[in-house]
């Protein structure tokens, strides 16, 4: 029991260290090197992922030095994709919904002061009616496992898709190239994610194997 104890003390310790280090890598990219990055994300996303018409697509609003969705956003708009932002639930306050979002959105800032659509029951959409949820991570290792913030929003958001075996949505994450570590010490309840992209890679799983596109 102590030998347990301590072993899930240091796996603890060690994703905590690697969450500080990668937070810090990101939040260090100049100005310059973000709005690269977020071009080259979004002309990666447009070159690698094939999406039919009209696809509801969840996604994120940066933040802490989060690679750059806006572009990638606004991309989407001008093709008449549906886009979803993360709203914290205003009941439980640890899962998320996905609310419409659109140019004239009415936004307000959540308890992390990241801007989220005032919410409005007609606009949400059920995570299972998502075609394609494209994910925030702190880091990512060889094997498509990620680690996120810590608050476990996306983790319990998404326990249902995990237990069922929906087909849908179609999970992707969003990264910079330097969240890329070599390893990341795994929890019980950590799933790995079958695709991750960057602004120069698109990283797909089969098992533990990666196929890079690059």
């Amino acid at each position: 029991m102590e030998k347990n104890s301590c072993s899930n003390s240091n796996k603890a310790h060690i994703r905590k260290e690697i969450r500080v280090e990668v937070r810090k890598r990101r939040k260090e990219l100049d100005e310059n090197f973000q709005s690269q990055a977020e071009s080259d994300l979004c002309m990666n996303f447009t070159q690698k992922i094939n999406l039919p018409k009209k696809t509801a697509i969840g996604i994120y609003l940066p933040n802490d030095g989060e690679v750059r969705t806006n572009l990638l956003i606004q991309s989407l708009w001008r093709k008449n994709h549906d886009v979803f932002l993360p709203v914290i639930h205003p009941f439980s306050g640890t899962h998320l919904l996905f609310q419409k979002y659109e140019e004239n959105s009415t936004m307000r800032e959540n308890r992390y002061a990241i801007l989220e659509p005032e919410l409005n029951c007609s606009e949400i959409c059920p995570v299972s009616q998502l075609d394609i949820l494209l994910m925030p991570l702190v880091a990512f290792d060889g094997k498509g496992n990620r680690l996120g913030m810590g608050g476990g929003y996306y983790d319990r958001t998404l326990a249902s898709y995990y237990a069922n075996g929906w087909s849908k949505p179609q999970l992707i994450g969003l990264a910079h190239d330097c969240q890329k570590v070599s390893q990341l010490p795994i929890e019980a309840w950590d799933v790995p994610l079958p695709a991750i992209l960057t602004p120069t890679n698109l990283y797909r799983w089969q098992g533990n194997e990666a196929n890079s596109d690059i």
